[in-house]
């Protein structure tokens, strides 16, 4: 056993188990500058609160990594801080000299970050910045770009409506993760002069641990029993915005009352042919993991990461270089789009009952 690889029973048992779930490759002949494999390691931190980590990120990072012919493991934490430290561990015991995370908090993804710098691993935070954390690069999309699109696109299906001084309901992403505060400052910069105007009212927002889907539901069921008359929802993803409608269908309001959400998932794209979401932000998560393989790549390999801009760590008070890309509203006369992308597939948006939609829709 390599030196710093300090493992219980349990642990190991554990181990076994997250080994399952990932995927490498050891066919890499790639070398850094020093003459030392090149070896990505990429941590993953769920495949509940989004259908994206594991039919979007994980294949797109895997065909990057193939490519250019260096070693990688991808394992996903599954929601599991024990499980997140114990995988970082492993890999960097294992050899990679560049550790890839997607935090599921601040102060996990902290303490895997500053070991890792510790035993000399470069570092990237992926999507997700990691608040006091040590990573060297950053890679995601404008999150506080996204959470305004979420509020335009509110806004805009309630302007279509008839409902005056609607109530709006915010569910808001994990208290932990520091985009969820990026986007809230993002639509409310956009719903908050519309409160103090009068024009909405401002309703029940409550912010859902884990993203967690179930505890959403029951979240949005408190809410619509304690405000009835809630007239728009500002949900900060697609699961969330599910997890409403599926209380609003319950109560026989889907459809007539603006649902927003974000990752373009299929289901989310399905609710919006089907009238019952107003809209979704598309973060072409091809381009976000190819710039961050790209540089994992470089960095591996020794060289000197390339990016364009940097954000501010108000936790660790620096500047984090960083690779930031454009989200994209989509509404239902825009769905097209985000098949002819490539990201969703026509068989998979568009079966059963969503073959007609799809069809009116112009998805071809």
């Amino acid at each position: 056993m390599r030196k710093g690889l300090l493992l219980t029973t349990a642990s190991m048992a554990l181990l076994t188990t997250l080994t399952a779930c990932g995927n490498s490759s050891s066919d890499s002949a790639s070398s850094g500058s020093d003459g030392t494999k090149a070896k990505i390691g990429v941590i993953l931190p769920d495949s509940r609160s989004s259908a994206r980590w594991e039919t979007a990120d994980r294949p797109f990072l895997t065909k990057a990594f193939k490519a250019a012919g260096v070693d990688y493991d991808i394992q996903n934490a599954q929601g599991d801080k024990q499980a997140f430290q114990t995988i970082a561990d492993q890999m960097i015991s294992s050899g990679v000299n560049v550790l890839v995370i997607v935090n599921l908090d601040s102060g996990t993804g902290k303490a895997v970050l500053d070991k890792a710098k510790s035993q000399g691993v470069a570092t990237i935070d992926y999507d997700r910045l990691t608040l006091g954390g040590s990573a060297q690069y950053y890679v995601s999309f404008d999150n506080t770009a996204v959470g305004k699109l979420q509020g335009e696109g509110l806004a805009k299906c309630l302007a279509d409506g008839k409902a005056k001084k609607p109530v709006i309901a915010e569910l808001n992403g994990s208290p932990t993760d520091n985009n969820a505060t990026l986007f809230a400052q993002g639509y409310n910069s956009v719903l908050d002069p519309k409160y103090a105007s009068g024009q909405y009212t401002k309703g029940p927002n409550q912010s859902v641990p884990d993203w967690d889907n179930a505890q959403a539901g029951t979240i949005f069921e408190q809410m619509l029993t304690s405000q009835p008359k809630i007239g728009g929802v500002l949900a900060a993803n697609d699961g969330l915005g599910n997890a409403a409608i599926a209380v609003l269908r319950k109560n026989h309001r889907n459809g007539q009352v603006p649902v927003t959400g974000q990752d373009a998932t299929v289901q989310g794209l399905q609710n919006i042919l089907a009238g019952d979401q107003c809209m979704t932000v598309y973060k072409a998560v091809k381009k976000e993991a190819d710039a961050t393989s790209e540089l994992a790549i470089a960095l591996a390999k020794g060289q000197k990461g390339k990016t364009d801009s940097s954000v501010q760590d108000p936790e660790g008070k620096r500047e984090v270089p960083s690779v930031l890309l454009t989200p994209v509203a989509i509404y239902k006369d825009n769905v097209k789009d985000v098949v002819n992308d490539g990201f969703v597939t026509k068989a998979d948006l568009c079966a059963g009952k969503y073959a007609d939609l799809c069809t009116r829709s112009g998805i071809q």
